[in-house]
């Protein structure tokens, strides 16, 4: 390796300590660990609750909008719902007003079991959120809505 390939040890921690990809991957990291370590005993993960909670609809939303909220693909979606779907926590259905969209609802075991979950995410919420003390959350919130 020449010296013009080379990369200096400065610029490496320039990047890790300005990067903001890195700082909201590392948080977004710890907060899954955290909401995840809270809601194991209910049997769920934090990415199955936001799941779940995407679906709590009046009326059963299609792939393509749970997609898009969750900024999932949908590849990604459909892997993520079958455990769901095992479990029997959730329906998948053909679209009759498009034969080739699919609808997605909660089984009253979902509900269920969803409605048993809240009270444990309410409670590791406001945690997180009392770290934030001098931030703020909505701040928090906005800046973040702003990247995505």
């Amino acid at each position: 390796m020449s010296n013009k390939d080379e990369l200096p040890y400065d610029v490496t921690l320039m990047v890790r300590d300005s990067c903001l990809c890195l700082h909201v991957q590392r948080a977004a990291r710890a907060l899954a660990r955290r909401f995840d370590e809270a809601l194991r005993p209910i049997g769920l993960t934090s990415g199955q609750f936001s799941l779940l909670m995407s679906l709590n609809r009046p009326r059963p939303p299609s792939m393509g909008s749970v997609s898009s909220l969750l900024a999932m693909d949908r590849t990604t979606l459909t892997a993520a719902l079958k455990p769901l779907e095992r479990r029997g926590l959730v329906t998948v259905s053909v679209d009759g007003a498009d034969r080739r969209s699919r609808l997605l609802s909660l089984t009253p075991e979902g509900r269920a079991l969803l409605a048993a979950a809240v009270p444990v995410w309410q409670a590791t919420h406001d945690a997180v959120e009392a770290r934030l003390e001098g931030i703020g959350a909505d701040a928090l919130r906005e800046a973040l809505g702003a990247l995505s």
